[in-house]
């Protein structure tokens, strides 16, 4: 059996590996580092969660020089969190190598403060296309000496539209580096970029479907636009995720839909664009300790993330080409791990679905919901409609909700009345607790109290 000592991989990373739960190296891992190691072009077909990212790291921390103070690897990718997570990772590996040093070099940063790190000795530099670029163009950072050269997420990063990017930084390396491309899917142009840039690659693929099929278990819920909204609490409901990701089209479907969850007291966040660093750090920081429980996200924003625990994808806005869908599925069953992967279709998606099952070569199972506003189990059920006859009100999902300042004024209003009308403490106090306790269980958790733990505000599962 493989282990990373045989490998190639020395003792003292092979001990670090092992500390952080590490022992058995993954096939992309088995077939891409004994031909870095030997400094051969790499194309590697693989999915994140197959364990792409030690793939190359640990070639490249085995390869790099701690006595020569210049960037030796770069490692460029198409999204900030990627960056930072590859970051992370190579963190871990080196912390017991003093003299190799690594840093992050992405957009929303203060460039001043890169400049000052990148002038103290950088072996390794991981980074975005565009703050690379600036780099570059203001001479802050050197390519002309490096030696290993690696394209993360590269079909991503084309799809992106970051082809002139990269090629533009390509032109900055040495023709007698190393170059390691990695990408989950590998189209025309992706091979085509490898055909220009590469020398003698060879290939290495770990096959979609043994992702995509084999641990993620895949469904197609059949919905409506008007219900897409509700069908997906009521799954949410149903399926009660340790962790999940939802995706949206847009940044603009993104924000409504997480307004739309934390409204109906669900434990979300949204993570795309529009957002500042910070808050991007933040929102995943939570989303890694599991404080938040769905991570409301656009394929850009979610781009290579890697969290321990997502157990469920759900496609809220149905992935329009197969490479998308592949990509976001692969954030749950990562390393072995199953997983559950939930899209909604409306009448005007299946063009997209037909293309997906004909790329991933699999019909997906479907299930249809047609009203699904009035699905809901029992119990929540039966509480809903003995509070309703309490209050001689129709259920709350029939009619739409009062926002929250109408019902301040409400009650305002109600007790100016109740004080003019001179009746009684009790009938007063017994108005007020029907009254205002219904108004105000609506404002702090959308429903009832009875709904299951996902609609519990600021709470998810212990692990």
């Amino acid at each position: 059996m493989q282990n990373f000592l045989k490998l190639g991989v020395r003792s003292e990373i092979d001990s670090i590996l092992k500390k952080n739960g590490i022992t058995d190296p993954t096939p992309i891992q088995i077939q891409s580092i004994p031909r870095l190691l030997a400094k051969k072009d790499v194309i590697a077909e693989a999915q994140t969660g197959t364990g792409k990212t030690l793939a190359f790291v640990l070639p490249i921390l085995e390869m790099v020089d701690p006595n020569r103070k210049h960037v030796q690897a770069l490692i460029v990718t198409p999204t900030r969190e990627l960056a930072l997570q590859i970051t992370n990772e190579i963190n871990k590996m080196i912390e017991n190598l003093s003299d190799v040093h690594i840093l992050a070099v992405y957009g929303g940063q203060d460039v001043d403060r890169q400049i000052k790190k990148l002038n103290r000795g950088i072996q390794i530099v991981v980074a975005t296309p565009g703050r690379l670029l600036d780099h570059i163009r203001r001479s802050t950072v050197d390519l002309s000496e490096i030696s290993m050269l690696v394209l993360d997420e590269a079909d991503q990063m084309l799809h992106m539209g970051f082809l002139p990017e990269v090629e533009e930084i390509i032109g900055e390396t040495p023709y007698t580096r190393q170059t390691m491309l990695f990408s989950a899917t590998m189209s025309k142009q992706v091979r085509s970029l490898a055909k220009n840039y590469m020398k003698d690659a060879e290939e290495i693929q770990v096959r979609a479907k043994q992702i995509t099929v084999t641990e993620i278990k895949q469904l197609v819920v059949e919905t409506t636009d008007r219900t897409k909204q509700a069908t997906l609490f009521t799954l949410l409901d149903e399926y009660r995720p340790f962790l999940a990701i939802i995706f949206c089209r847009t940044i603009r479907r993104a924000s409504t839909l997480n307004d739309a969850l934390k409204a109906n007291g669900y434990n979300a966040d949204e993570l795309h664009g529009d957002l500042s660093q910070a808050k991007r750090e933040l929102v995943m920081k939570r989303f890694r300790e599991a404080k938040m429980q769905f991570l409301v996200a656009t394929d850009v924003a979610a781009r290579g993330l890697d969290v321990t625990g997502v157990t469920h994808v759900f496609n809220y806005d149905i992935p329009h080409d197969v490479e998308s869908y592949i990509h976001r599925i692969g954030r749950t069953g990562r390393a072995g791990d199953e997983g559950l992967a939930v899209t909604l279709v409306a009448p005007k998606d299946e063009l997209y679905l037909v293309q997906i099952e004909k790329g991933i070569k699999t019909t997906l199972e479907k299930r249809r919901r047609e009203i699904p506003n009035t699905e809901t189990n029992g119990r929540h059920s039966e509480q809903n409609d003995s509070r309703n006859r309490k209050s001689g009100k129709s259920r709350e999902s029939d009619r739409p909700r009062k926002p929250r300042e109408d019902s301040d004024q409400a009650s305002r209003r109600s007790n100016s009345s109740k004080v003019q009308s001179g009746r009684s403490t009790t009938e007063r106090q017994s108005r007020t607790g029907s009254k205002s306790g219904s108004v105000m269980g609506r404002s702090k958790k959308g429903r009832n109290d009875s709904r299951p733990s996902p609609r519990n505000k600021g709470q998810s599962r212990s692990r």
